[in-house]
């Protein structure tokens, strides 16, 4: 990046242990959005499974960093999209760490077309990874969650659970219809959890990220005319950072969340506050 984005770093933040002796699952963790996620809940102190399905050299490497601060951490294949290997992943972290606490359901991809050139190998690829797939992996945690309970000398919840979303489950996206979707059914999809599962003391929240700077939205960024037509939609003036996601992630993973339940929380710079009408529309 220019000079020109220069005023778009982000603040220090200082980790605290907010969830040691938690267990933790992240899926899509090595890259992105993810890897910041599982990153920033090892600093917070809990042990985390790394979930991938490509790139197991990262995986690893992220294995080796996170467990330079002092907790556990293993790498676990497997498509989010195919049951069998969802269930053989949840039986290998629970062999591995004996339970599970927190869930961040973050696998996701895009295949985009026009509507009438999308193709139903599109269609059913996107919902397939970003909607059953978070069905897939929360069934299977919130079978542990009402196995074990509530450990309070570990956390008053006895699990939770993250979906990541996106802007998108409200704002519509030309091109990307499949994608929009697939977050529009996690909303709702975490909601019906949510009301279902809370009498279990089971908390089920969703994170909406904005604009982030990870790889696969590198061209909407990576130039100082891209970056200054993306700034029109973020009143914020500046583009989120994976780093941005993984707080609101560890936030909502602790205890200092118990009384949030159901919620989205957008992380967005303000992108969902409609900015093209802040002078009159």
């Amino acid at each position: 990046m220019s000079d020109e984005s220069s005023n778009d770093t982000l603040p220090h933040y200082t980790w605290p242990l907010l969830l040691a002796g938690q267990k933790a699952l992240v899926t899509g963790a090595n890259s992105g959005i993810g890897k910041a996620v599982a990153t920033g809940l090892g600093r917070s102190g809990a042990d985390v499974a790394i979930n991938y399905i490509t790139d197991e050299d990262v995986a690893e490497a992220m294995v080796k960093e996170i467990e330079g601060f002092g907790v556990k951490a293993i790498a676990v294949k497997a498509d989010v999209s195919n049951e069998d290997e969802v269930r053989a992943m949840f039986n290998t972290v629970l062999d591995a760490f004996g339970t599970l606490d927190i869930l961040v359901a973050n696998a996701g991809l895009q295949r985009d077309a026009a509507y009438d050139e999308m193709t139903l190998e599109q269609w059913n690829k996107v919902i397939s990874v970003n909607l059953t797939g978070q069905f897939l992996c929360t069934r299977e945690a919130v079978k542990e969650f009402k196995r074990r309970g509530v450990r309070e000398e570990v956390s008053a919840a006895a699990g939770k659970i993250i979906c990541m979303s996106s802007v998108h489950q409200v704002i519509p996206w030309s091109g990307h219809a499949n994608y929009a979707s697939s977050k529009g059914g996690i909303d709702m999809l975490m909601q019906s959890m949510a009301q279902e599962l809370a009498p279990l003391h089971i908390r089920i929240n969703s994170i909406a990220p904005g604009a982030i700077r990870t790889p696969i939205n590198r061209k909407v960024w990576d130039s100082p005319d891209a970056y200054a037509k993306l700034m029109k939609l973020i009143p914020y003036q500046r583009i989120g950072e994976p780093e941005d996601i993984a707080q609101a992630a560890v936030y909502l993973a602790s205890d200092m969340s118990d009384y949030v339940n159901g919620s989205t929380l957008f992380v967005d710079g303000g992108m969902t506050c409609y900015p093209g009408f802040a002078t009159g529309g």
